[in-house]
């Protein structure tokens, strides 16, 4: 797929890189090392937007006339609490047990970003797990270290072959990324 911009992914994140190249499109990846706190009075439904455009204002100036800047961030809501990135096991297991047998909302919000425009929005998706034992919490934890990822845990991963129970919304955007919608404001931006 062809834009009429030079694509730039501003993330390091694999997930979004996967995404951004299912989608067809050629790119380049620029990051900087971003302040990602948010107002402590912030609508939870905002926070992944806001986090996603302080992201893209830090590398903005270094893009080329031509060049149009992808930045996103995903949150974990449940009852109305962000869950972020777990920063120890112990952490992660309690995340997980705080989604286990619950619906809760994966937030993106998504950043576009060129010298001459700017551009941004949320995608929000519904996630509910069964409940889980303590004995797979503690599995996958142990396993596949989810310390990277935003409610402790990967839909794409095992937990999520056995954990979601129904899905209400972009399985991609759980992922890390709403391909659809940022396919569409790409060609239009």
């Amino acid at each position: 797929m062809q834009s009429n911009y030079n694509i730039v992914l501003g993330s390091k994140s694999p997930r979004r890189k996967e995404l951004l190249a299912g989608l067809g499109f050629h790119f380049t990846i620029k990051t900087k090392e971003t302040d990602e706190s948010f107002p402590s009075d912030l609508n939870t439904d905002l926070v992944a937007e806001h986090i996603a455009k302080k992201k893209a204002d830090a590398l903005v100036m270094y893009l080329t006339k031509n060049e149009l800047l992808i930045c996103s961030d995903t949150v974990v809501i449940i009852e109305d609490e962000i869950l972020g990135k777990p920063k120890s096991e112990k952490e992660a297991i309690e995340m997980l047990q705080k989604l286990s047998g619950k619906t809760h909302k994966v937030t993106t919000g998504v950043a576009l970003f060129s010298s001459q425009k700017k551009h941004s929005f949320s995608v929000t998706t519904e996630v509910t797990f069964k409940r889980l034992s303590l004995e797979e919490i503690k599995f996958y934890v142990s396993h596949y270290k989810p310390f990277d990822k935003a409610g402790a845990y990967g839909i794409q991963e095992w937990i999520g072959y056995i954990g979601v129970a129904e899905l209400n919304g972009s399985y991609f955007n759980v992922v890390g990324l709403p391909t659809a919608e940022v396919y569409k404001e790409i060609l239009s931006f």
